[in-house]
């Protein structure tokens, strides 16, 4: 009992408290879950069980990306990556590319690891280059696809993850010869870091150093807070447009005999918070009612790449420039992606 009033005693705890209360992002969770409430009880119910779900099916990767980050500083080994993403860009693009799609996070799991990332100084091409290809494809999604909705398809999308890598990163370094994104990151991750490392001398073994396993929970700290109450929210308005936006409306715009089909399976499938696994059956039904597989291709790319919490969350994470290109990138080549593989299609 002494130590609980000491806690709330402590000026230092009012302050952590204050500053949770009057943070932006934990009122508009409380006054969207609250006017939901009013409004629908049973899907505020149904809505906060969707998104605990989502929470706890995304923690292992989110720790995962967190800890590393956290590690990645506390060691430097940031400094050694900044290092090995120097040398020639155009290189360290297809290398990006390749890895972002063998790699096994998601589009709102890969976001610490890019922030990770950018705050040790990897260019920001090799970074979206990584970024748009992770959460396209992985071994288990490959295998899951093939399944479910056939081996040629699950080939033309993991081609499709890598083109839309490269796409994206010799996009971004055209406009940064330009002179454009040149400071990417707000947030956290661009203050405490202060552009990584600066040596490449990287102690591994953190642990027998305590104050680099302060700066490991500090950043683990830090970022897991700031990044995750935004997913929070996040997933809760993914939550929302589930339940109140029609799949009828999905499957009839995307449907047969519309000449728009790709374009429109992007737009629709950009913000729509269907991770791979989830999107395999949809798609798949929807191919069974007609649906070209190039329209099915273009759904499936542009909501892994650029759904609503992850659009959410990079908002809070870079600046707007590049959040707009992300998002351009996202549509704009999963629509020519869409295309190239109907050509081919009708060509075969």
């Amino acid at each position: 009992m002494n130590q609980l009033i000491g806690t709330l005693t402590n000026p230092g705890s009012w302050d952590k408290i204050s500053s949770i209360a009057t943070d932006k992002v934990v009122i508009a969770l409380i006054v969207s879950a609250v006017a939901l409430g009013l409004y629908d009880t049973d899907q505020l119910l149904a809505s906060a069980s969707k998104t605990l779900d989502s929470i706890v099916y995304i923690a292992p990767f989110f720790a995962l990306a967190i800890g590393f980050a956290g590690y990645a500083k506390a060691s430097g080994l940031d400094g050694l990556i900044a290092k090995a993403f120097s040398g020639n860009l155009a290189i360290s693009i297809f290398a990006a590319a390749f890895v972002g799609a063998l790699s096994p996070f998601c589009s709102c799991g890969v976001i610490p690891l890019i922030a990770a990332l950018l705050a040790a100084g990897v260019p920001l091409p090799a970074v979206m280059a990584f970024w748009i290809a992770s959460p396209i494809m992985d071994p288990e999604m490959f295998i899951l696809t093939a399944a479910g909705i056939g081996l040629e398809f699950t080939i033309a999308k993991t081609i499709a993850a890598v083109a839309l890598g490269l796409f994206a990163g010799f996009v971004t370094m055209g406009v940064q010869k330009a002179g454009y994104l040149q400071n990417p990151l707000i947030g956290p991750a661009a203050c405490n870091t202060c552009g990584g490392s600066k040596t490449t001398e990287v102690t591994w073994a953190i642990w027998r150093d305590n104050s680099r396993m302060r700066v490991l929970f500090e950043e683990f700290k830090s970022t897991g807070w700031f990044l995750g109450k935004w997913l929070t929210l996040a997933f809760f308005l993914e939550s929302l447009m589930v339940a109140y936006v029609p799949s009828d409306w999905i499957a009839a715009a995307v449907g047969p005999g519309n000449l728009f089909a790709v374009p429109l399976a992007a737009l629709i499938g950009m913000p729509s918070y269907l991770n791979g696994y989830a999107a395999i059956p949809l798609v798949a039904g929807l191919m069974k009612l007609g649906m070209t597989p190039a329209a099915g291709l273009a759904f499936m790319t542009a909501g892994a790449v650029s759904s609503v919490p992850a659009a959410i969350a990079v908002y809070a994470l870079v600046r707007k420039p590049v959040f707009m290109l992300y998002i351009l990138l996202g549509v704009t080549g999963s629509m020519i992606t869409g295309y190239l593989y109907l050509l081919v299609g009708t060509t075969s």
